[in-house]
């Protein structure tokens, strides 16, 4: 039996999830079944067919006893007789997300035995899961030589329709690996299940209401293990009034058995049926005694508990063998195992509509008393929740902010459910931590304004530090919002207060909060990193965003991770290192993908990056797309950074099909025309700069140049061309050889550069030096695919090009030793010119990209990317692809 000790604190797994709260064991039990249970050999074997179907519904009314018809099926056979691994998942979170619901389902496999690898993930947002996650669980169990059996129990509280979609995915592509059991009430989602095409195939076993219903035979048997034993008349007459129902059936047999006259009761039953809740309130809950009702009336507010927390909540002592004794008589409380008791569903909804009735007002205190030993037991979540049910906001924000957990409001899985519980606050409870709540629900929605009005009260809360942690927990908690505040102003020096704020209290902190929540110092390292990113200080932007991404990969980390991750692959593309900032950003978007982001939760500015390398290589049908994709990003990240770069990454791409009065108008709408950062201020003259030279007008763009600063080599480089465009030949050299961009910047910028110096000598009549100024470029700019900065160079340059051979633009000596080769065959023609998603494909296979790898970059099925291989490989007349490589090289078409 489980000691004292152990029942104060609800029973959760010893060591937290990836996702950073606690799993309930019990969620994972099979249910025990009562001494009165009544095996029905029919059911069984209809249920053996399920070891055959990939899918089995049991389908039934509540009460109808389909978990413990499972729970039988499961325990006796599957696991006795055929020895097979069986994952039980009761998914009995009402409205619970992807995220949630997929972390407990791995859990609940490995719980099983099941061994799945690392790379399978965890999900980060409770509201989501992206499509790798269910692709690798689908592939690990597709290879199992022996069925796993999945039972999801209470499947009709799952509301979200994602789920059952990734579901299917994952049915139908794990093929043999695994038998899936739907135990469920109703049919809310199981339409977006293809059931009809399961039925066509023989695929599915059903149990449904009809079948579930007990026969007179089996009604009086189960009256019999209660004790009763009634004429067949009265037993066929009360399963014809019941239909059946199991649970009537039962709720019936216990009144009875309490009664003189069973018979003469269950005939007046059949006479004047009540309703459930009045038979339930009248004939199981007033026959017991008074203290007894007095227990089940106020843990009826409960979902699990032990006999510490009940006894908390009633202000006994005695609970344990009161909850212990109505379990065994079947009185509608249930051992789920672990110390842990619940009412039935039906039985604590009926309770409490009798407790709100008989007790008004007593409701809230009950949550309140279980909301404040669940905090001292650790258990937050579950603390929040009566907190809020309690109406108790000064105790459930300080419960907050006291565990440190507002970082909770912007990543990690609680976050749309911590949003969406303190948005009913309204204006109750004051000081600091309700204050502090207030700012950061104003902040998760980008209300700068609201949120400084907020943070302005909560400072006026706290008093003079006195070195306790609650405190310092308030005071950190104020220090990361200030700076979430400063980044999304675009105040630097502010982010910078706040940070070394921070930093003076972290020795105070507990070190066991601070383990307990690294989304803390993740997102205030991000917020600084991005805030000094905005203010031109990449290098000091970098060593903060580093820390970021260096951190443990987790759910609760993922949001910053990927964020950081962005951000630098930002500063990478600003600098000119494109393919670096595209692998960042690939390792930006795995991190959303693994951890079940999609680009709403996150910042996109990942796939920002993605598109301003589309521009420079010019793929702009990708860049588009990319685009769009990054157009929608979490509120609390949408910082200046985010805003410019996708302003200017669309000037570019409207430059460069044209139109010039788009560009300018995305910069004018997108940039913060006060803005203070050097970077932006320049990029937006740049921009400006080039439309006006592409209308013609080269003294306007020159009349920009002052805006542009020269600390930063692309920005020099840019206002060299300029200059050049604008007839300073001089001007434009002069800037570069004081600059010097080669060996401070990358391809994107040194090209550029190269151009600008290739077009002087040709002006200047140094057609030599001209030539290889180009070959030099060429060189660069084809490990780097670009391909914009000959489009932008100009008609000078096309001479060149033309007359620039294979080794020349590679920098390889042209001269031969031996005698002249023969000539080799020009390569046979394209069969048939090449689309554009083929030749992206065709890049990609250039870069020694797996087929997977190319359809993740390009957001398409796999399968999509074959054939668009199989049409690559007929048109260039090829079968492997390093021929089509070689041959795409021949044709020039890469």
């Amino acid at each position: 039996m489980t000691g004292p000790e152990e029942d104060d604190s609800p029973v959760v797994e010893d060591h937290a999830d990836p996702r950073g709260d606690p799993f309930l064991r019990t969620r994972f039990a099979v249910p025990a079944l009562p001494v009165t249970y009544l095996r029905r050999e029919r059911l069984n074997r209809h249920l053996d067919q399920a070891l055959r179907t990939p899918l089995t519904m049991v389908n039934g009314a509540a009460g109808a006893g389909k978990t413990l018809l499972v729970a039988d099926w499961v325990a006796d056979w599957v696991t006795g007789r055929f020895g097979l691994p069986v994952a039980w998942l009761t998914t009995d979170a009402a409205g619970e997300g992807p995220g949630v619901f997929w972390a407990y389902l791995l859990r609940a496999l490995r719980t099983a035995g099941v061994p799945l690898p690392a790379d399978v993930g965890v999900p980060a947002d409770a509201n989501r899961v992206g499509p790798a996650l269910p692709a690798r669980l689908a592939a690990e169990l597709s290879g199992r030589e022996r069925p796993v059996v999945v039972v999801l129990d209470e499947f009709d509280r799952v509301t979200a329709p994602e789920i059952a979609e990734q579901l299917e995915f994952v049915l139908h592509h794990a093929g043999a690996g695994l038998r899936l059991v739907l135990v469920t009430r109703t049919e809310p989602l199981l339409p977006l299940l293809p059931l009809h095409r399961y039925r066509a195939a023989g695929e599915l076993t059903e149990i449904r209401d009809a079948e579930l219903a007990f026969t007179p035979h089996e009604a009086g048997r189960l009256l019999e293990l209660h004790g009763l034993s009634l004429p067949q008349a009265a037993v066929r007459a009360l399963v014809e009034r019941t239909r059946g129902w199991a649970a009537g059936l039962r709720l019936c047999a216990l009144a009875a058995g309490q009664s003189p006259d069973p018979e003469i009761y269950v005939k007046e039953f059949e006479a004047d049926r009540s309703p459930i809740a009045d038979f339930l309130l009248a004939e199981v809950l007033k026959r017991q005694d008074a203290e007894t009702q007095e227990l089940l009336l106020r843990v009826s507010v409960l979902d699990r508990f032990g006999p510490g927390l009940a006894n908390a909540v009633t202000g006994r002592e005695d609970a344990e063998g009161i909850l212990d004794r109505l379990s065994r008589g079947n009185a509608f409380v249930e051992y789920v195992g672990h110390g842990l008791y619940r009412l039935h569903p039906l039985f604590a909804e009926i309770l409490r509509a009798h407790l709100r009735m008989r007790r008004p007002g007593r409701e809230p205190e009950l949550h309140r008393r279980a909301a404040v030993l669940l905090r001292r037991s650790g258990a937050l979540a579950e603390a929040l929740g009566h907190g809020a049910a309690a109406g108790d906001w000064q105790f459930t924000a300080g419960a907050l902010i006291d565990d440190l957990a507002i970082g909770q409001f912007f990543t990690g899985p609680r976050s749309d459910t911590i949003t969406e519980m303190f948005s009913r606050m309204g204006r109750e409870g004051e000081g600091a931590a309700p204050e502090l709540v207030r700012a950061a629900l104003r902040l998760a929605r980008c209300d700068i304004d609201g949120g400084l009005t907020h943070l302005h009260r909560a400072r006026r809360g706290l008093v003079e530090h006195d070195g306790t942690a609650d405190e310092a927990a308030a005071r950190l908690s104020c220090a990361l919002l200030e700076a979430l505040a400063a980044r999304l102003a675009g105040a630097p020096d502010r982010a910078e207060d706040a940070a070394r704020a921070a930093a003076r209290l972290l020795d105070v902190v507990s070190p066991e909060l601070l383990d307990r929540h690294p989304e803390l110092t993740a997102l205030l390292l991000d917020h600084l990193g991005s805030v000094r990113l905005w203010a031109g200080r990449f290098e000091e932007a970098r060593s903060a965003l580093t820390a970021v991404a260096g951190l443990a990969p987790g759910a609760a980390t993922a949001l910053p991770r990927e964020d950081a991750l962005g951000r630098l692959a930002l500063i990478d593309c600003l600098n000119g290192w494109l393919g670096r900032a595209e692998r960042r950003a690939r390792d930006a978007v795995a991190e959303t993908e693994r951890f079940g982001l999609s680009p709403p939760s996150g910042s996109g500015v990942e796939r920002l990056v993605l598109a301003a390398v589309a521009v420079d290589r010019d793929e702009l049908g990708r860049a588009e797309t990319l685009l769009g994709t990054s157009a929608e990003s979490h509120p609390a990240l949408r910082d200046p950074v985010l805003e410019a770069g996708r302003a200017l990454t669309t000037a570019r791409l409207h430059l460069a099909r044209g139109d010039t009065e788009a560009a300018l108008h995305a910069v004018e709408r997108g940039v913060r025309a006060d803005s203070v950062s050097p970077w932006v201020r320049a990029e937006t003259a740049l921009v400006a700069a080039a439309a006006h030279l592409a209308e013609g007008r080269a003294r306007a763009a020159a009349g920009l140049l002052p805006e542009v600063p020269d600390e930063q080599p692309a920005c020099a480089v840019g206002a060299a061309q300029v200059e050049l465009a604008a007839g300073r030949t001089e001007a434009a050299v002069r800037l570069l050889d004081r600059v010097r961009p080669e060996g401070r910047a990358g391809p994107a910028v040194t090209v550029r550069a190269a151009l600008v110096r290739a077009r002087a000598a040709d002006e200047a009549g140094d057609r030599a030096a001209a030539r290889a100024l180009v070959a030099r470029a060429l060189a660069q700019a084809r490990r780097e695919r670009l391909r914009r900065p000959f489009v932008e160079a100009g008609p000078w340059i096309r001479g060149y090009l033309r007359a620039a051979s294979p080794s020349q633009a590679t920098g390889r000596p042209t001269t031969r030793t031996g005698p002249p080769s023969r000539r080799p065959a020009p390569p046979p023609p394209v069969v048939e010119e090449l689309s554009g998603r083929e030749r992206d494909v065709l890049r990609r296979l250039a870069l020694t990209m797996s087929t997977e790898e190319i359809a993740a970059d390009l957001y398409v099925s796999v399968n999509t990317v074959k054939t668009h291989l199989k049409s690559v490989y007929r048109k260039l007349s090829v079968n492997r692809r390093n021929e089509a490589v070689r041959r795409a090289r021949e044709l020039d078409l890469l």
